[in-house]
């Protein structure tokens, strides 16, 4: 079964300026409708079924648990009925990652959007979206770089030479699959420094193996990872010091560590 949100976007104009905001008539993350109500009445006539929702930005799953998967297409071009067929029948792999933290409205930290007078203004800081990215508590339903296939994964080194991260990770699977390899780049120095989140995403790449096979994987993490912004200076200012180099799956699925100093 297909679910699908509904949303819009609206402009507000002033002299000289321009502001959009995408979603103003949203008043909750729930699906639209009795949709929640639909999953759950199928659910319970069969909980072999798969839910595939069409969403291009998080919804709350309250069901999640009582289906046998959830599948999430975005809005697919004209084709998305046959790729979807392909991995519904497993000729095809779901490979893809979330670029976002999926959970509930209740606790997400920003849920005013819509601008004032033109203007929307962010003052939640770099650490109040932390349980967004899955540092919770509380535990987001999905979180940032989550993502399933039908294969398993283990990730077996992690060699830095210079700013270029090298990663073997091994399909321990029965069968062919892709994984997307994660970097995260964690502050571990205890000297002062600016205000940083626990840990952001540096760097990623995907790799694939059949059952069985070894993979490496390389990324360069670039200066830019390591840089805030001088809000005196008006730049970006690289940050020395000590790092950990944490790799995994997702932002709360991380496998294995080493030290870089830069």
């Amino acid at each position: 079964m297909t679910l699908s949100p509904s949303s819009a976007e609206k402009v507000w104009t002033m002299p000289g300026r321009i502001a959009l905001s995408e979603g103003f008539d949203r008043k909750d993350l729930r699906l639209p409708g009795r949709q929640d109500d639909l999953v759950r009445a199928v659910a319970a006539a069969n909980p072999h079924t798969v839910v595939v929702v069409n969403a291009g930005s998080p919804v709350e799953l309250p069901w999640r648990e009582d289906v046998a998967a959830v599948l999430l297409t975005w809005f697919p071009g004209q084709e998305g009925g046959a790729a979807l067929a392909d991995v519904l029948t497993g000729a095809h792999e779901p490979g893809g990652r979330l670029p976002t933290t999926w959970g509930s409205l209740d606790d997400a930290p920003v849920t005013e959007v819509t601008p004032t007078d033109g203007e929307l203004t962010y003052t939640e800081g770099v650490l109040h979206r932390l349980p967004r990215l899955g540092e919770g508590p509380p535990h987001p339903a999905h979180p940032f770089g989550h993502g399933l296939g039908y294969t398993d994964w283990t990730y077996e080194s992690v060699d830095i030479t210079g700013s270029t991260v090298t990663v073997r990770i091994r399909n321990s699977g029965a069968r062919p699959g892709r994984e997307v390899v994660q970097i995260y780049l964690a502050p571990t120095g205890t000297a002062p420094a600016p205000e940083r989140p626990a840990r952001w995403l540096a760097g990623f790449a995907g790799v694939e193996a059949g059952p069985g096979e070894s993979a490496e994987v390389t990324v360069e993490i670039p200066d830019r990872a390591f840089e805030v912004w001088d809000e005196a200076d008006h730049r970006w200012s690289f940050v020395k010091g000590s790092y950990e180099i944490q790799v995994g799956r997702s932002i709360a699925d991380r496998r294995i560590t080493a030290a870089i100093n830069v």
